[in-house]
């Protein structure tokens, strides 16, 4: 199982992996850490991150490359924000049939529509690879993080990109919770269980959003206490403000329309970018030069930090909302927070940092995280705490809901509207709604608060509960049970619904199982309700875990407004006539949902299908571009060296028809060979190196000879000191050998020095233009031939001497203590140190 957290950005993107060694941020196919948010489409293929981007600054390709697509997920055509964000955009923004937006480009050749999640996908699908490659196995679990901010609608639709890409999104994480989590996953100083919580306050300033969070630590738990903030505010911000100052500014200076030009306007924008990170270090002015900038004209500007605050001061006013709206909901006093983390990139402006200091009347805020990675690595964290394949110590996560979700349904009374989760309260949460229905009926969620969204579609969906079976001769209406949940992606679900029928049974007959533990579960009305009447029921559950109805606590009707009180329970009532025994028969209803904005199965599953074959097209066309690059290094590599290491090894005819043959190839490449399949790149670099494998193969017979030749005369001269010794006496270690095997490897040894100074005198004499007169390989199996004929004749070991076995009454004695010639009468004792010794020093006296 892998565990990956993925930090899917507005501009750039991360991933980090949890491996042994603890959690890391990977680097991509160009060693950099951060993938590009960018995916440009072309006339064979897609480019994805760093390749994407350079054709934006390039200009090559800029109205078909996609970039900004975060802020379109599950936004319609017609959402205010998604007008305003088509000026800033160089692609072209459409409406899908279903009301959402789409992004048209130029693909293979032909005008193309995408939805915002399939781009989304392909982005997913580059950090996959990413994720793979450093993994080195293929890679589905992740937890991919999305701002705090993000509806169901948008978060469903990062689910569907992830699907898209081929991930299984263990969990959609809240930014500012991954950065959070991996604060206080890593203290070892945090309060216990039972003592009072660790207040901390994060702040993210990222380049689309900006986001807020209370959060109280304990020992091995996390809660948020609330959390808020501005989606409009956030690097992007300050670099448009920026971005129209240079814009009138060439204007009056230059008298250059920038925004009629997308490449330009990209330009400006990334210096820009670049212009504030230096405005975070220093604050003297500071110039911005673009070369060519437009219509050929070079431009120039300066900016400093006292006039890039007083640019956007509106910008920074807006800074201290949404720590005033968490401190607020979370009724902190400002000597209750005990420190405020800031990340994200834009929270390196200076004057973003002073203005939360202040409000904090703290010294300076804490910078202890990546400002950039601790989200991704926050993800990477929770997926390993979700994975069975890593352990890791218990650590509890409780996030919130960021905006109040009501139901809405028809009644007898008319429509009826029931706030289940309100602003704030604990995530993943579920409740249970009991309905009293005749026939089937449906509920539909919303947003109650539309002002506090960050586009006014309120709506989550409408949810059909089916097979309400009609009521009984006798009169009785149906009990169903709903229940509704935030599950831990943050999404709003109507996750089951059952159907609870009373049924009497006689005095001889006993009640079910079932009925008893349900009876346990929850009370029973005694009055029979009123059709359309309905009770709430509050299953308090903070974790992902799975739950069952005899979890739930029912709340007292009274409180929610609808329905009537149940009836006391049996040990609180006084005892009274005994009554009929019951039985509950309980059935599943299918649940038909219909979410805002939210693709069907079917285009889903074609989108898959899609992805998949824009992926295979890729790798063909990466194929055989690696296929022509290969013809093309080929030719400037050969070209080169045949006038240079090469150049004595080939002839001067044959020299120039070579060359003549590589400038040819090279023309046909850049003209006819432009675009051919890749066979033909193929079959051009093998026609190629027919012509020039002689050439090399003779230069590598150069290099090689040398040695092989070296080796062979010290094999020779090692075997011929062997034979040189035994012929002298000299040495005892040789004495063993055989005179007939030494007359046979003296004769192999002649031989083999004649043929090494004959071949060696060959050779000198012949041109290295020419083939070699021997191949090293030739030398090297004559070497070893020689190796194996003289090694067991020459350096076979001396055997060992014989030992004669002792007759069989000296071993009689041997065992009892044999008596030594110079010791007559004295017995010796086996296995005696002092024995030994004393034998030792008698020898040596006697050497003496």
């Amino acid at each position: 199982m892998s565990v990956v957290g993925i930090d899917l950005g507005y501009q750039r993107s991360y991933v980090a992996i949890a491996r042994s060694g603890g959690i890391e941020t990977v680097i991509n196919d160009v060693s950099e850490r951060s993938t590009p948010s960018f995916v440009a489409f072309g006339l064979r293929n897609r480019t994805i991150g760093v390749s994407a981007k350079s054709q934006i600054s390039s200009g090559s390709n800029c109205r078909n490359t996609a970039q900004g697509f975060k802020q379109l997920h599950g936004r319609p055509f017609s959402d205010p924000h998604v007008q305003r964000a088509k000026s800033g955009l160089a692609y072209e923004l459409v409406q899908m049939p279903s009301g959402s937006t789409g992004l048209k480009v130029a693909y293979m050749g032909k005008d193309t529509v995408f939805s915002v999640e399939q781009v989304s996908g392909m982005l997913l699908s580059k950090l996959k690879e990413t994720a793979e490659s450093a993994l080195g196995k293929p890679v589905a679990d992740c937890v991919i993080s999305v701002p705090g901010y993000f509806t169901d609608a948008e978060r469903r639709s990062v689910m569907d990109a992830a699907q898209i890409a081929g991930l299984n999104c263990l969990r959609l994480m809240n930014e500012t919770t991954a950065v959070a989590l991996v604060y206080g996953f890593y203290k070892q100083d945090l309060p216990k269980a039972e003592e009072k919580p660790r207040t901390v306050v994060f702040v993210d300033l990222g380049h689309s959003g900006y986001q807020v969070s209370a959060c109280a630590f304990n020992a091995g738990r996390l809660r948020i206490l609330a959390s808020a903030f501005d989606s409009e505010l956030g690097g992007k911000a300050f670099d448009d403000v920026m971005v129209s100052h240079f814009c009138q500014e060439f204007g009056n200076r230059y008298k250059l329309d920038v925004r009629s030009n997308p490449r330009a306007l990209a330009r400006l924008t990334q210096e820009c970018e670049k212009l504030k990170h230096q405005m975070s270090a220093t604050s003297s002015d500071l110039p911005l030069n673009i070369e060519c900038f437009m219509n050929d004209v070079d431009v120039s500007g300066k900016l400093n930090r006292s006039q890039f605050e007083e640019m956007c001061a509106a910008l920074l006013a807006r800074v201290d909302g949404p720590l005033r709206g968490v401190v607020e909901q979370a009724k902190l006093k400002m000597e209750d927070v005990y420190a405020v983390e800031i990340v994200g990139g834009a929270s390196r402006i200076p004057a973003v940092r002073d203005r939360i200091s202040k409000f904090f009347g703290k010294e300076r805020v804490s910078a202890t995280l990546n400002a950039d990675e601790a989200v991704a690595r926050g993800c990477a964290v929770q997926c390993a705490i979700l994975s069975p394949a890593i352990r890791v110590r218990d650590f509890s996560i409780a996030d919130v809901v960021p905006y109040p979700i009501s139901l809405r349904w028809n009644s007898s009374v008319g429509e009826t509207e029931l706030e289940v989760f309100p602003k704030n309260h604990a995530a993943p949460f579920s409740r249970v709604i009991t309905f009293y229905r005749r026939e089937p009926f449906s509920v539909e969620a919303y947003y109650n608060q539309p002002k506090e969204l960050p586009y006014p579609t309120a709506t989550i969906g409408q949810f059909l509960i089916q097979n309400v079976s009609p009521p009984e001769a006798s009169g009785e209406i149906s009990k169903v049970k709903v229940k509704v949940r935030v599950t831990g992606h943050g999404v709003f679900s109507v996750t089951s619904a059952s159907l609870d029928r009373v049924l009497k049974v006689s005095e001889g007959e006993e009640p079910f199982e079932a009925e008893q533990a349900m009876k346990d579960g929850e009370e029973m009305c005694t009055d029979q309700p009123e059709d359309n009447r309905t009770t709430l029921q509050c299953d308090n559950v903070g974790e992902d875990k799975p739950e069952t109805s005899e979890d739930a606590e029912e709340t007292p009707a009274e409180e929610d407004g609808v329905g009537v009180k149940p009836q006391e329970t049996a040990n609180q009532s006084p005892p009274q006539a005994k009554k009929p025994k019951v039985k509950t028969k309980t059935m599943e209803l299918p649940v038909e949902s219909t979410l805002h904005w939210q693709l069907d199965g079917q285009t889903l599953n074609l989108f898959v299908e899609d992805e998949a074959k824009m992926i295979m097209q890729d790798k063909l066309e990466k194929e055989k571009k690696d296929a022509k690059n290969n013809v093309e290094e080929y030719i400037y590599e050969m070209r080169h060296e045949v006038h240079g290491v090469l150049e004595k090894f080939v002839g001067a005819a044959d020299r120039d028809a070579l060359v003549q043959t590589l400038e040819a190839a090279e023309t046909w490449l850049y003209e006819d060979g432009e675009d051919q399949p890749k066979t033909a790149y193929v079959d051009k670099l093998a026609e190629l190196k027919k012509l020039g494998r002689p050439v090399r193969e003779r230069h590598a017979e150069a290099e090689g000879r040398t040695k092989a030749f070296e080796d062979l005369r010290k094999q020779v001269q090692r075997y011929a000191v062997v034979v040189e010794a035994y012929r002298a006496k000299a040495d005892p270690r040789h004495e063993h050998l055989d005179e007939v095997e030494v007359g046979r490897a003296e004769q192999l040894l002649k031989e083999a020095m004649a043929w090494l100074n004959s071949k060696m005198s060959q050779q000198s004499k012949q041109d290295l233009s020419l083939a070699p007169v021997v191949k090293v390989q030739e030398i090297q199996a004559f070497t070893r031939e020689l190796h194996a004929s003289c090694y067991p004749m020459l350096l076979k070991a001396k055997p060992k001497p014989k030992v004669e076995p002792l007759p069989k009454e000296e071993k009689m004695e041997e065992s009892n203590g044999p008596v030594s010639d110079d010791q007559e009468g004295t017995e010796a004792r086996p296995g005696s140190l002092e024995d030994l010794e004393d034998q030792t020093t008698e020898e040596q006296m006697d050497t003496q």
